[in-house]
């Protein structure tokens, strides 16, 4: 009898332990995760087979880059190997994705350093926690291409974002090193009548000559 019970239990033990595994993926909660885990096992059992594959193979291979931080399988990532990036422009951003974001762009020739968080102290996250050492010797040592002339600081707009902005900022002011902020106002193609007030005040303030 007890045996008949442990057969039972064991396919409903790995479903359970599914949809926990799928409940740490960012706003999926109970109930999204139970029904992707429904329709893997229905419908596509290939497909979560390569999924599952292709996690494992990710996390056994994807290390961080040793210059900027970012995900990278190599010692060096795409854009540090890169010798058309010129090497004195560094762009910090939060994470990954926002690199991905302002290479988008085409209009950032640089490289980058990512901090891959931020700083909250609520969180646990401080300089130590974001790599600021790691940023420093990136933006100091002479064996990544020269001193950097200036770093651009391409936080998120969150209090967080502002607060690291202003905190490595104020670190590089005092070392001498050009620390210039992404700046904020109005999207392209926006219009004044459904653009929030805190962004159009951003932008007033913001404000530079057309001369």
């Amino acid at each position: 009898m007890s045996r008949s019970n442990n057969r039972h239990d064991v396919p409903q033990d790995a479903l359970a332990r599914l949809v926990e595994a799928l409940r740490v993926l960012p706003g999926v909660g109970p109930k999204s995760a139970q029904r992707m885990a429904y329709y893997l096992l229905q419908h596509d059992r290939n497909g979560a087979a390569v999924l599952a594959e292709s996690l494992g193979d990710a996390v056994q291979k994807i290390g961080h880059c040793q210059r900027c931080n970012t995900f990278s399988e190599h010692a060096l990532c795409s854009t540090c190997s890169d010798s058309r990036r010129d090497p004195a422009l560094l762009c910090v951003v939060e994470t990954p994705a926002d690199q991905v974001m302002v290479e988008q762009t085409l209009s950032f020739k640089g490289q980058y350093f990512v901090l891959m968080g931020r700083i909250s102290p609520l969180d646990g996250m401080g300089p130590k926690e974001i790599h600021f050492d790691r940023l420093l010797d990136r933006i100091e040592k002479s064996e990544f291409g020269g001193p950097v002339r200036e770093v651009v600081l391409a936080t998120n707009f969150t209090s967080e974002g502002e607060a690291t902005a202003h905190y490595i900022g104020e670190i590089l002011k005092l070392k001498g090193i050009k620390a210039t902020r992404i700046a904020r106002g109005i999207p392209v193609g926006g219009e004044l009548e459904y653009v929030d007030a805190g962004t159009l005040a951003r932008a007033l303030l913001d404000r530079r000559s057309m001369t």
